[in-house]
Formats: structure tokens, C-alpha cells, sequence
């Protein structure tokens, strides 16, 4: 056996570490947090959470002109400092200078992983995994439907078993309602949450099954009053954010799911659990997540709701496992090509 290949044996042989690299922020961490666990479902590593801490002068200054040392930007005392992992995955802004860095800082030893659109050339790092929707291209630009995510079959099972005291008395069918809220063109405002309440409501009554709700971060505290209220007296379960989150339970448990367009993400984990998905309207719109709800649509993922649950089929997306494979698969060649 020549020198290469003990080289790539005994890469093959050792978990890899990966990290995950954000501003700590729910969404945009559990989207390199899913994108690492597939990994992990391919070839065993060690996944370490890494927080950046922008000082706050610098937080809104563009990603191109923030300083790369990494030795002061880290949460917690988990410093950035080497060794450095075999695999990086960063999302969001404050990681994107980072993920610049780190490539000369490991001497090209790193393979560095940016989600989304980075709004810098995908050169300078070794993979871009951006939304279909964000039209982006390039040789190591690799684009899937909706974002990254946590949801796995064997989770939504796990979940729903977990929580079975409390969801399988309930009557079906049980549809799950995913409620976002503010976003940069989107909104929840009290009359959109009253119009939503209606849609919801003739679903559950007519159909005499039960909701099972949960809301964002982002809800508007007033939308959440209202709906929580409005809703309160139908069969299910609204969350009150007390006691373990049971929003994989919800998915799983679920004949049905309702969520809200403003998200990108909560539309991409409905759509991996194979169950009818329908999109909620909000306040407000974006033309590049249109083109996401259209995508949806068409692959018969997703349908406009408008007060009526119906049931259909559809192959569930894995675009996590897709990712996640090709991370492996050029990971691999770069370490070929340096062994």
C-alpha cells in the first residue's frame, strides 16, 4: 500500500470533528447544527458548537471589512484557536469572515462549509450550500430546495413516542400549526392573526381533530395573545414554551401541517416529514421566498390553505442527507488531492 493510500485509510478511519460555527441565534444554528448531524449520520465525528461574539462596534459593519482574528470571538471561553477541524460549517454574517480565515489559518487543511448566500465570491470557500431560491451557481456552489435541518424520520418518531401521554388522546386528524412572525418582508400584525384564527379553526371544527400549535421567536407578542386566546378551547395543544419543546413531537404526531410563509426553514422541516403541508399567509411578501413556495408547490410538497384539510402523498425531502453527502464526497477529495 502506497503512502496516499494509508493517508486516506486512516482519514477514513477516525471520527471527524466538525464544527458548527454561528452567532448562537435558533434558526441559523440549527441549520449547520443539521447539516453536522447528517454528517455524523454518514461517518462518525464530534460536533462542537461554536458561538462567534462580535463586539457590538462591528456587528453591523459589512462582512468584507471585519478583522479575522479568531482568538477574541468566541462565546464562552470556547476560543477559535487551533487545532483546527477537519470540517467548518458557518452560517450567517458574523461567521462568513471566519470561514474566510480559517482556510489559510489551517493551510487549506479545513474543509470550510458556508450555508446560504454568503454575498461574497463562493471562492474563497471550499462549499456554498445556498437555497435554490437564492439563484446562486458556481463549481462549488451546491444548492438544495429550502435550508438544512434538524427533522429525521427516526427524530419525528423518537419525538412523538416521548410525548405520547399527552398527544395520543388526542382526536384526529391533529394538524401542527408553525407560527413565525417578523421577518424583513414579512409580518404577523393583529388582523392577519385573527384572519389566520378563522382559516384554523374551520379546519379543526369541521374536521373534529386537534390542533397542535407552537410559535417563533419571532411571533409578535399581540399575534400571540390573540391566537392563543382565539384558539385556546379547541381540542390539541399551544405550547407555552414550559417544559420540553415539543415541536419535533408536533411533526411527527401530525396528519396535517400548517406554517406560516414568512420561514424558510420551518417549510423545509414540514416537508421532510412527508405529511400534506399547507402555507399560512402573512403580511407582506419577498419575490426569492416565492420562488421557494413555488418550488413547493410544484414538487406537490405544499398547497394554499384555505380552511379545509385534505390528505395527499409525496416522496419527503431529504435535502439535509443530499448535503450532507456532498460535504463527505468533496471532503474526501480534498484530502485525497493534499495526502
Amino acid at each position: 500500500m502506497d503512502l496516499t493510500s494509508k493517508a486516506a485509510d486512516r482519514t477514513a478511519a477516525r471520527p471527524l470533528t466538525v464544527w458548527v460555527v454561528t452567532d448562537g441565534r435558533a434558526g441559523i444554528e440549527n441549520q449547520a447544527l443539521g447539516l453536522a448531524e447528517g454528517i455524523g449520520r454518514l461517518r462518525p465525528c464530534e460536533i462542537v458548537v461554536k458561538h462567534v461574539a462580535w463586539p457590538r462596534a462591528v456587528r453591523r459593519v459589512p462582512s468584507r471589512l471585519m478583522p479575522t482574528g479568531p482568538w477574541f470571538l468566541a462565546k464562552g471561553r470556547k476560543a477559535m484557536v487551533a487545532p483546527w477541524p477537519d470540517i467548518w460549517i458557518g452560517n450567517g454574517r458574523a461567521a462568513i469572515p471566519l470561514s474566510i480565515g480559517v482556510r489559510r489559518w489551517s493551510k487549506g487543511r479545513t474543509f470550510v462549509v458556508q450555508l446560504q448566500d454568503p454575498v461574497r465570491n463562493p471562492r474563497l470557500f471550499d462549499l456554498v450550500i445556498p437555497p435554490t431560491h437564492d439563484r446562486l451557481s458556481g463549481d462549488n456552489v451546491f444548492s438544495i430546495i429550502g435550508t438544512p435541518h434538524r427533522v429525521t424520520p427516526e427524530r419525528l418518531k423518537a419525538e412523538a413516542a416521548r410525548f405520547a401521554a399527552r398527544l395520543a388522546p388526542l382526536p384526529g386528524p391533529r394538524i401542527a400549526c408553525l407560527i413565525g412572525g417578523k421577518a424583513k418582508a414579512y409580518d404577523l400584525s393583529d388582523a392577519r392573526a385573527h384572519h389566520l384564527c378563522d382559516l384554523i379553526e374551520q379546519a379543526v371544527r369541521s374536521s373534529g381533530g386537534s390542533l397542535l400549535l407552537t410559535f417563533s421567536r419571532r411571533t409578535p407578542l399581540k399575534a400571540r395573545q390573540i391566537m392563543t386566546e382565539r384558539l385556546g378551547d379547541l381540542p390539541g395543544w399551544i405550547w407555552d414554551e414550559r417544559g420540553d419543546n415539543p415541536f419535533f413531537a408536533f411533526l411527527g404526531a401530525a396528519d396535517a401541517i400548517l406554517v406560516t410563509e414568512d420561514s424558510a426553514n420551518m417549510p423545509a422541516e414540514a416537508a421532510a416529514s412527508g405529511r400534506p403541508v399547507y402555507l399560512l399567509p402573512m403580511d407582506g411578501g419577498q419575490p426569492r421566498r416565492q420562488r421557494f413556495h413555488a418550488d413547493l408547490e410544484e414538487r406537490g410538497v405544499t398547497r394554499p390553505f384555505t380552511g379545509e384539510i385534505s390528505a395527499w402523498t409525496y416522496a419527503p425531502l431529504a435535502e439535509t442527507d443530499r448535503a450532507a453527502a456532498e460535504v463527505l464526497r468533496r471532503f474526501e477529495i480534498l484530502h485525497h488531492e493534499k495526502a
